[in-house]
């Protein structure tokens, strides 16, 4: 019996974590703020990452009953390196989900002439992120210190006695500043990585434990059987990979968090800040970018390209030329002069006067404007499966018998050509986070204030060509977001070889 049910588990519901997780994380999105006594401030792509959550959530639903979709998505699972970078993709969106639980600060002010208090919120929005990376935030400097450091980078006038002044290097602020004279950096710093090390391994261990237990309370398995099939590979999906994968992430995270308390672990910029917080809050950009320029995108692609390739005639033709003129604009081009049009209207606009609201616009806008430029690859390989389609025998059945246009492309081209938008999407993620930095390093990206990865490159551009050099500002931003774009593009792999059928092998 409980064979056959750690079988079924196996087999058949793998899709429940996604599912569990994404319903706690709209519930947490929620509910979050009110935790910490203060006003929710949803800003607006809060509000397309509820939307997007909700899609994910009602998608997962519809893989599972679809038995194909369910079967290739097993397919796709079932790739070891797939499981990997799924874990990695996983925690870049959590980050980014904690960093979308925005509120306000509640505020208490006396009144001078009576007894009451009257309660405000401080203008500065901020997030659950924020909580977590207080010690990062608190923690700045004067200027720029190299990672691990204890003296600033640049020079300065110390007086080291009255009347006498010395140039050299001051001490930092906070970096380092627990060393006793003599005591030596790398000492310490690898007796407090091995340290954290430890405690991200039982932080791991209790998360596994807790899976395990719920796991096997809800499917009546035995959960010491279950724990040694999922460590000896015996399982459909490999499930030790994603658990090897999940114990890597979370003890590296958790040295770095623990190693930020004593030091600046990836240096300062140039204003003091902590790189590490500027690298770490750069997540939400990155997927924000990636998935919200996907939800503009796949309207006009699917609807253009499926009505182009099924209509044929004076349609196609209009499509066509629409595509064609758009693809003959150089796309720096345009996304500058929109985005150009779009800071003068914000400007001019008093209802956006609150600094975070403007430059969520602009986020919001430059991931419009990404996806209205870059729909047209997907209407064109779309528009040339559905004439491949309409042409099938039971496409002229459906004609026949009279069936409306609108039905026979929902219900027999659409499901058809579902492989071809779920193969581009996902490798078009990666170059959508690699076109935010590029945009921001020419100075037409996202707003100066937010962080990015390609904000980071643009600063890093002056900074590397000073004496001495700033190195760590581009290495933070290069390290993550090739971590990124490396596990997309892995998992944009194993996504083509299920969904492709010319790939698909027996």
């Amino acid at each position: 019996m409980r064979e056959s049910k750690l079988k079924q588990l196996q087999d058949t519901h793998w899709w429940m974590l996604p599912l569990t997780g994404c319903v706690v994380a709209l519930i947490l999105l929620l509910i979050a703020p009110y935790a910490f006594q203060a006003k929710p401030k949803y800003l607006a792509t809060d509000y397309l990452l509820f939307l997007l959550i909700g899609a994910l959530s009602f998608g997962i639903t519809y893989i599972r009953r679809t038995e194909h979709l369910r079967q290739a998505w097993s397919r796709v699972f079932q790739s070891k390196v797939a499981m990997g970078c799924f874990v990695v993709l996983l925690i870049y969106v959590v980050v980014a989900l904690l960093d979308s639980m925005h509120y306000q600060r509640k505020l208490v002010v006396a009144n001078s002439d009576t007894t009451k208090t009257t309660v405000k919120y401080v203008p500065k929005v901020e997030s659950v992120l924020d909580i977590i990376l207080q010690p990062l935030l608190l923690r700045s400097e004067k200027s720029y210190s190299a990672p691990f450091a204890r003296n600033l980078y640049i020079k300065e006038n110390i007086e080291v006695a009255p009347g006498k002044i010395k140039r050299d290097y001051p001490k930092l602020q906070y970096g380092a500043t627990h060393l006793k004279p003599g005591q030596r950096r790398l000492t310490d710093v690898a007796t407090k990585s091995l340290m954290a090390l430890i405690i991200g391994i039982a932080v791991w261990g209790f998360l596994f434990a807790i899976l395990v237990f719920v796991v096997t309370r809800f499917h009546w398995t035995d959960a010491r059987q279950l724990t040694k099939r999922i460590w000896r590979g015996e399982t459909k999906h490999p499930w030790h990979i994603a658990a090897l994968c999940a114990l890597v992430i979370i003890t590296v995270f958790t040295v770095l968090y623990y190693l930020s308390f004593y030091y600046h672990v990836f240096g300062t910029n140039q204003v003091g800040k902590d790189t590490l917080y500027e690298a770490i809050k750069s997540f939400r950009t990155g997927i924000m970018i990636g998935t919200l320029t996907t939800l503009v995108m796949l309207p006009f692609a699917v609807f253009l390209g499926i009505a182009a390739g099924y209509f044929k005639g004076w349609i196609d033709d209009v499509i066509q030329f629409i595509y064609t003129v758009l693809n003959s604009i150089p796309s720096v081009l345009l996304i500058a002069a929109c985005m150009l049009i779009i800071n003068v209207s914000l400007d001019h606009n008093s209802n956006f006067n609150l600094t975070a609201e403007r430059a969520d616009l602009k986020l919001l806008a430059l991931c419009a404007i990404l996806g209205i430029t870059s729909w047209t690859s997907l209407c064109r390989l779309l528009r040339g499966e559905s004439l491949k389609i309409r042409e099938i025998d039971y496409i002229q059945a459906a004609h026949a018998f009279g069936v409306y246009h609108g039905k026979v492309m929902t219900r027999h081209i659409l499901p058809n050509v579902m492989h071809i938008v779920m193969i581009v999407v996902v490798i078009d993620f990666s170059g959508l986070v690699l076109a935010e930095a590029v945009l921001s390093y020419i100075g037409i990206g996202v707003d100066p204030i937010i962080n990015s990865w390609g904000n980071m490159i643009n600063s890093a551009r002056l900074e590397m060509a000073r004496e001495p050099m700033v190195w760590w500002s581009l290495a933070a931003a290069f390290v993550f977001m090739f971590a990124l774009v490396l596990s997309a593009n892995l998992f944009s792999d194993a996504v083509r070889d299920a969904f492709d059928p010319r790939l698909r092998k027996n």
